[in-house]
């Protein structure tokens, strides 16, 4: 991996706005995009207008919306199972059928509304999902495009420095990036890394007029009254100056622990969820409102499960499992069954992606979360909170503590059914699976707010049905 093209572009390429703003951009495109294909179905059906107050045309507008949330398709650069986008939006749009069908079935039985009936909203489905494939095709195609332009400039490597330029240049390979190193020692680590510098922090006064898609302080430099001179410069071309823990938060949505130091949490902004903050009372009272309407929805799934498990294999249906609360204070979580009696004779093991220990029951209970539904009792005993850092086992805790720094800091707040990290990162059970997934606990502690939920919320329901099961 070499990092190379240094000439200087006329304006500078906002790739992190781009990444932040693309899913908001496709989606006001999709409502625009539903009415049209609407209006155009009424117009060669019935040679009518469309009627925008029509509370079915809103109904059929919000469903495909959420059919296009649930198959992931607002991030389009992403692959889901081996399928592209595309192919997302097609499968997704032949299950809005079959169920809009069934919907105008009744509708025409019992109703007379003009979009209601035969011949308008099954058409406007076809035409809008060549609509929205093709904005996906030319959204990848913008992002590509923008990844050629998109130029980095990093200053300072150490150990940190270089996992980022390999992580930003495995996520974004067609970008550039430029390392001015702050040491001879830096400049030798980069070359054993394959990553090249250009010069020394020494020399910034040379690059700064050049077009960059953001600048990143990758260590603690102490930089001369000239240089901060320069940086701000830079700031008020409108590049962003990111240092590393900045950039992760801003643009991947997570904190490795290992780049945070006292002096940026004591005066980071957020943490409202800690105690004597009005956020985290408001929390727990939404926590009792859901969870005793969920608990009367999902009644009739939990006694499926219970009789599915005892006629799948011997033993009970319900486990209890010491875990970490608030503060590290143990308290016991309920789970159904999901593996085999007598388990962890062993003792305490790592869970595995196919561990051998799993029921062919418990499989599926694990893919569709459906083994974490007696939870439901710590919420409402208070022990949980349905969404938060999942709680661990004290025995590995012990472990963790020890090689993971402000790891217990993910104790500040109670631990959840779901979380960020378990909607965010796939299955893994390790140290440095849980080095990952405590980043996006720490996210999820600094910036908590109730549209973070929300969001895990949804994102919870997209991760069950298209089974990725943590």
């Amino acid at each position: 991996m070499s990092l190379t093209s240094y000439v200087s572009s006329p304006t500078s390429t906002r790739l992190p706005s781009v990444i932040r703003s693309l899913p908001v951009l496709l989606l006001l495109g999709d409502i625009l995009g539903l009415f049209i294909c609407v209006a155009i179905a009424l117009w060669l059906r019935l040679g009518e207008p469309l009627n925008k107050f029509d509370p079915f045309v809103w109904g059929f507008v919000l469903l495909v919306l959420v059919e296009l949330y649930l198959v992931d398709a607002y991030h389009p650069d992403r692959q889901i199972g081996g399928l592209r986008t595309p192919a997302r939006i097609l499968i997704g749009s032949i299950g809005i059928t079959i169920f809009t069908s069934a919907l105008i079935y009744l509708f025409g039985a019992w109703g007379n509304d003009t979009v209601a009936g035969r011949g308008i909203l099954l058409p406007s489905l076809a035409i809008f999902t060549i609509w929205a494939m093709i904005s996906r095709l030319l959204a990848v195609k913008w992002m590509r495009s923008l990844s050629l332009q998109s130029r980095w400039l990093m200053l300072g490597a150490g150990e940190s420095g270089i996992k980022f330029a390999q992580h930003l240049l495995e996520l974004n390979p067609l970008g550039k990036l430029v390392v001015l190193a702050q040491t001879d020692q830096d400049t030798a680590d980069l070359a054993q890394m394959n990553l090249n510098c250009v010069g020394y922090t020494s020399e910034l006064s040379a690059w700064i007029w050049q077009s960059w898609s953001a600048v990143i302080v990758a260590n603690q430099i102490e930089f001369s009254e000239t240089q901060l001179q320069q940086l701000m410069q830079i700031r008020l071309r409108g590049i962003p100056v990111y240092r590393l823990p900045d950039f992760y938060e801003s643009l991947w949505y997570k904190l490795p622990s290992s780049l945070l130091q006292d002096k940026w949490l004591a005066f980071s902004a957020g943490f409202h969820l800690m105690p004597g903050y009005l956020s985290m009372k408001l929390k727990r009272f939404a926590d009792l409102v859901i969870t005793g309407v969920l608990l009367i929805l999902v009644f009739p799934l939990m006694l499926l499960a219970a009789l599915a498990i005892k006629l799948d294999s011997p033993g009970p249906v319900f486990y209890s499992q010491l875990r970490s609360g608030l503060y590290g204070k143990p308290f016991k979580v309920y789970k159904f069954r999901s593996m085999y009696r007598d388990a962890e004779k062993r003792g305490a093991q790592w869970a595995s992606q196919r561990d051998p220990r799993i029921t062919r029951v418990g499989y599926w209970l694990r893919v569709m979360r459906i083994d974490e539904l007696p939870q439901i009792w710590n919420v409402l005993c208070g022990e949980m909170s349905l969404i938060g850092p999942r709680p661990e086992r004290p025995e590995f805790d012990v472990k963790l503590k020890e090689a993971i720094p402000y790891y217990e800091v993910r104790y500040l707040v109670k631990p959840g059914i779901t979380g960020w990290a378990q909607v965010m990162y796939p299955y893994g059970a390790s140290i440095e699976d849980a080095y990952e997934k405590l980043a996006y606990d720490l996210y999820y502690i600094k910036n908590y707010s109730f549209w973070l939920d929300i969001a895990i919320a949804f994102k919870t329901i997209r991760v069950v049905l298209l089974g990725k099961g943590r």
